[in-house]
């Protein structure tokens, strides 16, 4: 990954475990603090609500696994680009707001 590769989680149980810590630990790579209050910094948790929203929308609704998979594939490529790039380049003013509000919730 190179040496300023930088690994973002967002405090999930799962993503604590020792079994996992233990791995990053043998990789050599290191986790990007995370306050506690704030796992809507990572841009891939709007990019899934969007994914959601649109699945949700659709009618009539995926009724078993393979229409599920064809429309999340479907929905997927139709997410925007733009969309995408803009939550990336909100990045910094999301790291901003997050350090104002001592890492409680922020307007984002």
């Amino acid at each position: 990954m190179g040496a300023e590769f930088l690994f973002m989680d967002d405090n999930a149980r799962p993503h604590r475990a020792n079994i996992v810590d233990e791995c990053l630990q043998s990789e050599d790579i290191t986790r990007m603090y995370w306050p506690a209050y704030s796992p809507d910094l990572n841009p891939i948790e709007h990019v899934w609500d969007m994914l959601g929203r649109r699945i949700a929308a659709r009618q009539p609704p995926p009724t078993c696994l393979p229409e599920l998979r064809r429309a999340l594939l479907d929905e997927w490529c139709n997410i925007p680009q733009d969309q995408i790039d803009n939550l990336i380049l909100s990045m910094p003013s999301c790291c901003k707001a997050c350090l104002a509000s001592s890492g409680r919730h922020t307007p984002y």
